[in-house]
């Protein structure tokens, strides 16, 4: 294969690369390879090449046109049989390839990208030696990686005009001419000659393809279709009105639809030229990117990426506060060490403490009856919620964590799972005495002349406490101070608060709870007890023995002096 020169040493080069040439088919265009890269190949049918002056010099203007919307001319192989011409490979088809794909969403900005190449693309031709296209069509705007719209097959035409094929084509698949402007289907040989008005024509079919994505002349009525050869004569002849497409003003604005009237119209003196579509373009595209399909969208992803980094910040925020709402819900169920443990992946341990402090409550009207025999299902459920929202409003005063409610039941917890000392027996204790002064004040909100009783368990020892499952996991205590401390509670009595041995113990070392004896009682599984009732607790801390000398030695040294 050569360029436009065809001297011996160009044949015989263009011989030794058509020998490497491997022919395949893309989009209805055989491909090859030249020197390494890939070639679209165009086969000529012309039985005796007759190189004239006037090819030379259609070869030559050819080979020195560049423009990013006009595919690139790579050279002409004038051997025969295997007269072809060669071009820059384009990769993604023909703009019709395009339009009749209908996975491929085709808006506006795109439109306006696609128009704004073809008429750059124009109007370097237009401005070039060459002059015009002479039979431009939306099968030889093609498209490349880029989505760049180029132009193909322009110029050659004394070339093309030896192409027998070429020349048939126009008698027998009339579905060529169909861009062809009328002026030139009136020639005797018709479709073998060009104009820049007649490329504006071609220009404004492609258009009407374009916004309806119809096949040029198609009807959207698949009933009422014209044969090609019937449109052909009635452009032809010039009805009127002028025979042309069907575009209505809900295919696209008013503006542009009056710009593709004109650029059809009948007189090719009426017809704008190239710069005034391009400024009427301009116009229209305003806002929406005229530029390339391709740079428009990058265009599109720099003005997001500018918002980008305010926008992570604030999913990171949103993220950040459900994050934390999800992690306060379960602190509620898994208190917050185990819950550390579970999410770094942790085995998870039972832990043992020594020494803990439990509450064990449960709530009935006053005074025998029910609370399911009182009301209905429903108004148990409302009036439990208001007792337990009551009661968690307490608990967030005192070092306790919340175990669990079963029905009436309300069971808290000190000394886990932080240790506090001693400290443990009197936050329960403390507890206690204001979950009862709250239950006497408490309303029920059904039955308002009714007032509620509770009874209180208190208990202190060891347990072992752990997360018991992983689709519901719950924080469980494990061991006989937990059942003491309910025995405590239901052998009680409404009201009061029924102290064990253990916790009273450690309650006498504050020196400020009042606790009386209220003899033995049987608990299960442990026999006579010897237990308590916690009465309430006193401002006045008494004097202890140490405390009381060191007040009367110096109360004698003061006498003395």
């Amino acid at each position: 294969m050569a360029d436009s020169g065809f001297g011996c040493k160009e044949r015989h080069e263009a011989k030794s690369q058509m020998e490497g040439l491997t022919e395949s088919t893309a989009f209805g265009v055989k491909i090859g390879l030249y020197k390494g890269i890939k070639v679209a190949v165009k086969s000529l049918e012309i039985g005796r090449l007759h190189v004239s002056r006037a090819v030379l010099l259609e070869l030559k203007q050819i080979r020195n046109i560049t423009h990013e919307n006009l595919v690139r001319f790579v050279g002409f192989c004038p051997d025969e049989p295997n007269i072809a011409l060669l071009s820059e490979f384009i990769s993604r088809g023909s703009l019709r390839d395009l339009l009749d794909n209908d996975v491929i969403k085709i808006d506006w900005p795109f439109r306006f990208s696609i128009i704004n190449d073809i008429l750059e693309g124009l109007a370097f031709l237009h401005n070039s030696p060459i002059g015009f296209h002479g039979h431009l069509k939306s099968t030889n705007c093609v498209i490349d990686g880029r989505f760049m719209v180029k132009i193909t097959d322009y110029g050659l035409l004394s070339l093309l005009a030896q192409d027998g094929f070429r020349v048939t084509c126009c008698f027998l698949c009339l579905e060529t001419l169909l861009w062809t402007a009328p002026e030139h289907l009136r020639n005797k040989i018709f479709g073998q000659y060009g104009s820049e008005k007649g490329d504006i024509y071609s220009f404004a079919i492609i258009l009407q393809e374009i916004v309806t994505r119809l096949q040029p002349f198609e009807r959207s009525e698949k009933e009422n279709q014209i044969s090609p050869k019937e449109i052909i004569h009635k452009v032809k002849v010039g009805t009127k009105p002028p025979f042309r497409p069907e575009v209505s003003p809900e295919d696209c604005p008013l503006d542009f639809l009056d710009m593709l009237y004109s650029c059809w119209s009948e007189d090719p003196a009426s017809r704008p030229n190239v710069s005034s579509i391009k400024q009427q373009m301009k116009k229209l595209s305003k806002g929406m990117g005229s530029g390339n399909f391709l740079d428009s969208l990058l265009k599109r992803m720099e003005q997001y990426a500018t918002n980008l980094e305010q926008l992570v910040e604030e999913k990171s925020s949103a993220f950040l506060e459900e994050k934390k709402k999800s992690e306060e819900l379960l602190y509620q169920v898994i208190p917050r060490l185990k819950y550390y443990m579970f999410d770094m992946n942790f085995k998870l341990i039972t832990l043992t403490y020594t020494s803990i402090a439990v509450l064990s409550a449960e709530s009935d009207v006053n005074p025998t009856i029910s609370l399911k025999k009182m009301v209905t299902d429903s108004k148990v459920v409302d009036l439990l919620n208001d007792l337990y929202t009551t009661f968690d409003d307490i608990h967030e005063n005192y070092d306790v964590y919340k175990v669990e409610t079963i029905g009436d039941a309300y069971m808290v917890v000190s000394g886990l799972p932080v240790s506090n000392g001693n400290e443990h027996a009197r936050e329960i204790a403390r507890m206690s005495l204001t979950l009862r002064e709250a239950i006497r004040n408490f309303k029920i909100r059904h039955r308002p002349e009714r007032t509620m009783q509770i009874r209180i368990g208190m208990h202190t020892g060891s347990c072992a406490a752990g997360v018991v499952g992983l689709k519901m996991p719950r924080y469980c205590l494990f061991g006989d101070t937990v059942n003491t401390a309910s025995r405590m509670e239901s052998n009680g009595e409404a009201n009061k608060i029924h102290v064990s041995p253990t916790s009273k113990a450690i309650l006498e070392t504050f020196r400020t709870f009042i606790i009386s004896a209220r003899g033995e009682v049987e608990l299960k599984g442990k026999g006579k007890i010897l237990t308590y009732w916690l009465e309430g607790e006193s401002n006045d801390i008494p004097e202890t023995n140490e405390q009381f000398l060191r007040r009367v030695k110096q109360e004698i040294m003061e006498v003395s002096d």
